[in-house]
């Protein structure tokens, strides 16, 4: 049975979680991928709408099932690993939008930060049979990579870039909480 969110800190479970993104590739489809290294602390207090959360993402660990293109995203090209190793969000409010939230918030990639808004859907908490408070939510967001440093460019002979430039993202976190 679903219940509430409980005040305190919820700690990501990454086994439960997935950090994906979209990206047009050639002008003609979309590249997918993930990230499969992260960390997330939600701090929930009484007022669940005053709650906050840090999160990481270790930018080596991309996965886009092609070790070739993995390889070169983790180069100077594009992420830059050695030198910026994680990408980092920091909240900095949440707003009810209908049955939904807006999850505003500080995203820092390659040493740039730039505001950004995450659509947030509570998808519910729960009593799993281990007796570990859970809960689950989902958020998009679409981000200019080239705000953020990521700003290779190559053109194609026939108009357009390889890779474009609005980069989509979509979190899916289960939270376990870990006082209380």
């Amino acid at each position: 049975m679903a219940q509430e969110l409980k005040p305190g800190t919820w700690n990501i479970d990454a086994t439960h979680s997935i950090v994906g993104f979209s990206v047009r590739h050639m002008m003609v489809s979309k590249v997918r991928g993930r990230f499969e290294k992260f960390d997330a602390t939600l701090t929930v207090p009484e007022d669940p709408t005053r709650s906050s959360i840090e999160a990481t993402i270790d930018s080596g660990s991309i996965n886009t099932d092609n070790s070739d293109r993995d390889t070169h995203i983790r180069s100077a090209d594009f992420f830059s690993v050695e030198e910026y190793p994680q990408f980092t969000f920091r909240s900095t409010g949440l707003e009810a939008k209908g049955e939904d939230f807006v999850l505003k918030g500080d995203l820092t990639i390659k040493g740039n930060t730039h505001p950004i808004e995450l659509a947030l859907e509570f998808n519910g908490a729960t009593v799993d049979p281990y007796g570990l408070d859970r809960a689950g939510f989902a958020a998009t967001t679409q981000i200019s990579r080239k705000e953020f440093g990521v700003d290779i460019e190559t053109p194609m002979d026939s108009g357009g870039v390889v890779v474009g430039d609005r980069i989509t993202i979509q979190i899916d976190a289960e939270f376990t909480r870990q006082d209380g």
